[in-house]
């Protein structure tokens, strides 16, 4: 079968458009759902917590909302249940090819992590670095590091690479991150283990 493939004229180089369209957040609800009918977790995305306002009210079945906002900040993306353990996490996608920008994550939702961690729960962090084609699994323990011992306000994709996960994408399911979440499960035992 031959995809739709462009050359560009300018540098005479073909553009595969194979993912086109295919966002980081897509292909986490893809996998969710996956995940859903599979029986294998039950991972959502939280839906933003906003305050209505003001209505319009053009037929039953065509309400509008006019005006809204945002009640309180909201946490992280995702979270959900997967082996008796509570999930959460936050999903974000970086143009940048050398790093990715502290900026995109806010101070309430790292100590939501932090909290999450704490409690005995898997947070972490999925960046797709777009223009790479790759994506990383980094846990919260691996975040707080970055933020205690380096005084940068990007996390440089080597970080990624020695201290994330990649996380393989396929066709089914798409973003198959339990898999790396397998290992920071393993990872939160032992380290509870030598607490004891």
């Amino acid at each position: 079968m031959n995809y739709p493939v462009s050359k560009n004229k300018s540098n005479n180089n073909y553009v595969n458009y194979a993912h086109r369209g295919m966002t980081l957040e897509s292909d986490i609800n893809q996998t969710n759902k996956y995940y859903l009918d599979n029986d294998i977790a039950l991972i959502y995305k939280k839906p933003t917590p906003i305050k209505v306002v003001k209505v319009k009210y053009n037929k039953r079945i065509n309400t509008q909302i006019t005006e809204a906002y945002y009640e309180t900040p909201s946490t992280t993306d995702y979270n959900g249940i997967y082996k008796g353990k509570y999930i959460d996490f936050e999903a974000k996608e970086s143009k940048s090819k050398t790093s990715f920008s502290l900026n995109n994550i806010h101070d309430h939702q790292v100590t939501h992590l932090i909290k999450v961690l704490e409690h005995g729960g898997i947070s972490f962090l999925i960046i797709r670095f777009t223009t790479l084609n790759k994506t990383f699994i980094l846990s919260t323990s691996k975040l707080i590091d970055f933020i205690k011992n380096y005084n940068r306000k990007s996390i440089p994709l080597d970080y990624f690479e020695k201290n994330g996960k990649l996380v393989i994408e396929k066709f089914s399911p798409r973003t198959d991150y339990l898999k790396i979440v397998d290992e920071l499960i393993e990872e939160n035992l032992e380290v509870h283990n030598e607490k004891e």
